[in-house]
């Protein structure tokens, strides 16, 4: 079974905003037409973190990796299903960690209104596992840090992130899987728009 965990773009997207920042707007129209030209091509504008997206090092730290720095070997293969609680405490979490077996992918899930609140040293001992792509479903928070710090933390370990995926399917995933993170190959930018399948 194939499930599609993917943020459907179309016009009714809303591009993130924080405070007085907003991400490019998502805009497609006709390019060409099949009664004009013979064939059709759209256009399409938006920002490299538009909808399901994959942030690189760059997003967050300075001279940090960009996109093309990730293998293909790291974006396809077993994932490891990271459930979290609103707050995570240290005794369940290490024995949830200390489930993992060298999968390929780190599927983190915030299960309990989409929203987690780790210590520093628990979001730091996640990010010590060695799968350098993290595939994130709802939101992750450090604990008295601001919106933004987990992120910051995956960035320097080196980690590409992503996120902003269709959450109601993600809640569908099964312990055991293969995911497919596949963002565009764009070269020299913090991110690109993916497209993320789980086969369970």
């Amino acid at each position: 079974m194939i499930i599609d965990l993917t943020k459907p773009l179309n016009p009714s997207f809303v591009p993130f905003a924080s405070g007085p920042y907003q991400d490019p707007p998502f805009n497609l129209s006709e390019w060409s037409s099949i009664s004009n030209e013979g064939f059709r091509v759209s256009r399409l504008s938006m920002g490299t973190q538009t909808g399901t997206h994959m942030d690189a090092p760059a997003h967050f730290v300075e001279g940090g990796a960009t996109l093309e720095a990730v293998a293909p070997d790291d974006l396809v293969g077993t994932y490891f299903l990271l459930d979290l609680p609103a707050v995570a405490q240290r005794p369940s979490m290490e024995a949830s960690l200390r489930a993992y077996r060298r999968e390929k992918i780190l599927f983190i899930r915030s299960t309990e209104g989409l929203r987690a609140a780790l210590s520093k040293d628990l979001a730091n001992q996640i990010l010590s596992l060695p799968p350098r792509v993290l595939v994130l479903a709802g939101t992750v928070e450090v604990e008295s840090a601001d919106p933004y710090a987990f992120n910051r933390l995956a960035a320097r370990a080196g980690k590409f992130l992503v996120e902003d995926l269709d959450d109601s399917a993600a809640l569908g995933l099964s312990p055991e899987g293969e995911l497919f993170a596949l963002p565009l190959r764009l070269c020299g930018v913090a991110g690109a728009p993916c497209r993320v399948l789980a086969r369970i």
